[in-house]
């Protein structure tokens, strides 16, 4: 025969595992859940990422409101990045600068951009 107190301990016992149980089973639940929407998440990512690199190939360098004017923007910097991928008004001050040997008068500058002071 067994003794009441032990059955009574066991049952206790039992009654405890059962409970962990449960919150253990809402919790890998929750982080199912949890990992499967990071999973979306990331594939989310992944496609604008994708877009976003391709807009930008496909715009090269666009137009953007800056201080109600039109301004060209330039294209980041990367390893094998083109000259030809710069607006034109950037190539024409690349080329104005190789050609320039030394310092260059104010005057000539003006005269080459074709500015007049306003």
């Amino acid at each position: 025969m067994m003794d009441p107190e032990v059955l009574e301990r066991i049952a206790a016992r039992r009654a405890e595992l059962d409970g962990l149980e449960e919150q253990l089973i809402k919790q890998l639940s929750e982080m199912r859940a949890e990992r499967d929407e990071l999973a979306v998440a990331e594939r989310v990512w992944q496609r604008m990422s994708e877009q976003l690199a391709d807009e930008r190939t496909e715009a090269g360098s666009p137009v953007v409101q800056v201080a109600g004017r039109a301004v060209r923007l330039v294209p980041d910097r990367a390893p094998g990045l083109a000259e030809s991928a710069l607006p034109a008004e950037y190539q024409r001050i690349l080329t104005a600068v190789r050609q320039a040997d030394g310092r260059s008068p104010p005057g000539r500058s003006a005269r080459y951009w074709a500015w007049t002071p306003e």
